[in-house]
């Protein structure tokens, strides 16, 4: 097969993923993104927090949306369902993931990381960001872009455990700000706090006049 064939099947596939999610996920109300590390065993306290999480911002309407993996998107995607609410997993084919979790009433899994993320950003008011690693880094600076750029991202994003995210926010401030590549006001586009509890809190806060506003983001 010539290299420009095999592109026109990849555009194919491509756009099989967004049809596919995008038909799944049209009629799923509020929801708010968890992401976070899938190596977080259950003793983990960050696992015990994003399950509270789960069941906590269910019992304030909103749905969950996790990668659909193990750790602290299963952990997520339990509390949920724990509490009888929407529970979605957007998962992605990996060699070191044994598929989707048990918990998600429904989900798809996707080929490409970035048909993932659209799904993430496009059905979320809100994104919550446990203690991970690269891929959560690359998932949490997704949605900060956005929302710097004011690419029609307006709902709030919280980083979850201040000892975890310190260092990283030490870099930003002292290294990342004091060379001029971002400002100061771009740390007013997400919060820092330690507790699922607190997270809820801001959510219901900056959501409080947007609860009816379903999938603004693109």
């Amino acid at each position: 097969m010539s290299n420009k064939s095999e592109d026109a099947w990849q555009i194919l596939r491509i756009q099989g993923e967004f049809t596919k999610g995008f038909d799944t996920f049209n009629d799923l109300g509020p929801c708010i993104s968890v992401f976070g590390s899938a190596r977080t065993k259950e003793t983990n306290q960050w696992y015990q927090e994003a399950k509270k999480f789960g069941k906590l911002i269910t019992k304030e309407g909103y749905g969950v949306i996790t990668g659909g993996g193990p750790g602290i998107m299963e952990a997520a995607n339990k509390g949920a369902k724990d509490n009888e609410g929407v529970s979605v997993g957007v998962g992605i084919e990996l060699p070191f993931e044994s598929g989707m979790n048990e918990y998600g009433q429904k989900g798809v899994e996707n080929r490409y990381f970035f048909t993932r993320k659209v799904m993430f950003l496009k059905y979320s008011q809100g994104f919550v960001v446990f203690p991970g690693g690269l891929g959560t880094l690359d998932e949490f600076f997704e949605a900060l872009t956005l929302a710097q750029c004011g690419h029609n991202i307006s709902y709030p994003i919280v980083l979850v455990g201040k000892k975890y995210w310190g260092g990283l926010m030490d870099w930003l401030i002292n290294t990342v700000n004091t060379n001029g590549m971002v400002s100061l006001k771009d740390f007013d586009l997400f919060k820092l706090v330690d507790t699922a509890a607190e997270a809820v809190e801001i959510i219901k806060t900056h959501n409080k006049t947007k609860t009816d506003e379903l999938n603004t983001n693109f």
